[in-house]
């Protein structure tokens, strides 16, 4: 009995001995781990900052395209010039009241090879030294080819026209002389087209500033002493 309770006992501590490898402990011995690969992560793009990227080339194509454009229908100023003038009435006997009654013909030329040019809204009126000598005079609108010439013939003038009495003196004298110089006034809005395309709508304002022979008691055509190109003036 001794005998199987001192085996039992050495049974026990070969139990509880560390297990061995050519004498070393295998609890001793480092332990290879594997080593995980680092998780990549992506952020997504703030929304905010991509529609204002967006927003950017949209405005800049845009911008280009227009440039482009620009270049290739860059619309010119239209020109105009006085090429015949008529003096039916000047009456400056009825102070401070005068009669009028004139008529010129004015040249507009469209210099554009692919603009077209509308125009409405159009009144006339003739100025002596900075004031009115006549009523402005409506006009029918009018549509301008490209690279073509239209010629406009109103007859401006109305009774009791009120001037000033240095604008009525004025007139005698230079009548007296036989030159008086004038001004005819143009004004209105017009657009361009290119192609299937309108502009928005611009003033234009159109000044002549001639000389004619002019005496008391001449009626009808009268002499251009020139004619200089006309002042044209479009703004938005």
């Amino acid at each position: 009995m001794a005998e199987e309770h001192h085996l039992e006992e050495n049974h026990q501590e070969v139990q509880t001995q560390p297990k061995t490898n050519n004498g070393k402990d295998l609890d001793s011995r480092p332990v290879k781990r594997k080593r995980m690969a680092p998780l990549l992560t992506y952020a997504p793009r703030e929304p905010r900052r991509t529609f204002c990227t967006f927003i950017t080339i949209l405005l800049l194509l845009v911008g280009l395209t227009i440039l482009i454009l620009w270049l290739v229908y860059r619309p010119h100023k239209p020109q105009f010039t006085v090429a015949g003038a008529a003096v039916y009435i000047l009456n400056t006997t009825s102070l401070p009241f005068i009669s009028t009654s004139m008529q010129f013909t004015l040249v507009t030329r469209n210099p554009n090879k692919r603009v077209a040019i509308t125009y409405d809204k159009l009144s006339a009126y003739v100025s002596y030294r900075n004031q009115a000598i006549t009523p402005p005079v409506v006009l029918p609108p009018l549509y301008h080819e490209t690279k073509s010439t239209v010629a406009l013939s109103p007859v401006l003038g109305g009774a009791g026209v009120p001037v000033s009495v240095e604008v009525a003196n004025g007139l005698m004298m230079d009548q007296s002389y036989g030159v008086v110089p004038l001004r005819v006034v143009l004004l209105g809005r017009l657009k361009y087209k290119a192609g299937s395309i309108w502009t928005g709508r611009y003033g234009v304002y159109v000044k002549c500033d001639i000389w004619v022979g002019l005496r008391r008691d001449v009626v009808g055509q009268v002499p251009l002493l020139g004619s200089p190109r006309c002042k044209v003036d479009v703004s938005s």
